[in-house]
């Protein structure tokens, strides 16, 4: 793998503070930053790349590509979840199999996020239609990892309750966020994103960078819950994901995507929700162990991405593309 891309994304602010909360952690450090400011940062990144990733669609309307894109996203989004929850099932119970296999079939936006970051530091373009991928691959995931809980769940079979699952599924803050900030920026178009250019786009960076700061000590913190993991978790936290974005990458090749869209991509399908799949597991499936399915995609899976996953996917994708 090139080292300079790998340098490049070490170098950039937002990973450089991700470090830094995690250093905080190990030196114990009393560094913390206060409850709600989190959740207020995670809102407006979720706003600002949903707002700018609908005027680029406004840009370029819906046309075939796009449709490919979303259609491949909501493809993965489905069976990340029916592949991983067999190979789970050699070590773990169907309901913790489950319950991660739908972690790691949805998405996490802040790698997402960076990558973007990433592909902006390097000066390579990308669509904005990647952010209705983004928005719609976290529900495919919720509902998939249900109805293996439903069939494999073991002789205690248990009602779902369908209306609850779906209103968390299609209607979590992120979700709901993303998708109304998309269609905001598709009314408005270019008049809109003058107009909110000092706060969605100003802002960006420096959000970014507090936030992943807030990302690095709750990780650090979580590292101890991978002693409950064990090696098999921590190795498929680390191996499932680079599978997931080969795969990506080979779909990204044929339909055409270029290669700024072709890293989002994989990035997407290479990561894990720490947020939206975990608040509807614990909701819905209460017999799985969170400290499993929260600690791999937030202590392993998460800094994997952000550190070396994205330059290593990003090469794979110089070497495909060439």
């Amino acid at each position: 793998m090139d080292l300079s891309l790998v340098a490049s994304n070490l170098l950039n602010p937002p990973v450089l503070a991700f470090f830094m909360g995690m250093l905080a952690v190990f030196l114990k450090s009393d560094l913390e930053i206060p409850a709600p400011i989190p959740k207020l940062f995670s809102l407006y990144l979720l706003f600002a790349i949903g707002f700018k990733g609908g005027v680029e669609l406004a840009k370029s309307g819906f046309n075939q590509q796009v449709a490919l894109t979303i259609l491949a996203a909501m493809l993965m989004s489905m069976l990340v979840p029916l592949y991983t929850f067999f190979i789970l099932r050699i070590k773990l119970d169907s309901y913790n199999a489950a319950a991660i296999a739908a972690t790691y079939g949805s998405i996490s936006a802040v790698t997402f996020i960076t990558a973007t970051s990433f592909l902006k530091e390097l000066g390579i373009d990308f669509d904005g239609y990647m952010v209705a991928a983004l928005a719609l691959m976290e529900s495919p995931a919720i509902i998939v990892g249900l109805i293996l809980v439903s069939v494999f769940g073991g002789e205690e079979k248990r009602e779902i309750v369908w209306p609850e699952v779906l209103q968390e599924a299609f209607l979590n803050s992120s979700v709901f966020l993303l998708i109304g900030s998309l269609i905001m920026g598709i009314l408005t178009g270019e008049h809109g994103w003058e107009v909110m250019s000092p706060f969605t786009q100003d802002l960006f960076y420096g959000v970014l960078t507090f936030f992943l700061l807030d990302m690095g000590l709750v990780a650090a913190s979580r590292i101890k819950d991978l002693q409950e993991a064990g090696i098999f978790l921590i190795g498929f936290a680390i191996l499932i994901p680079i599978v997931n974005a080969a795969i990506a990458l080979v779909i990204a090749k044929l339909i055409g995507m270029p290669k700024g869209d072709a890293l989002l991509f994989s990035v997407l399908c290479a990561s894990a929700s720490y947020i939206a799949v975990p608040a509807a597991m614990r909701l819905t499936v209460p017999e799985a162990n969170p400290s499993l399915y929260i600690s791999t995609a937030l202590a392993v899976t998460f800094p994997f991405n952000i550190i070396v996953g994205i330059p290593m996917y990003l090469y794979g994708i110089n070497m495909f593309w060439r």
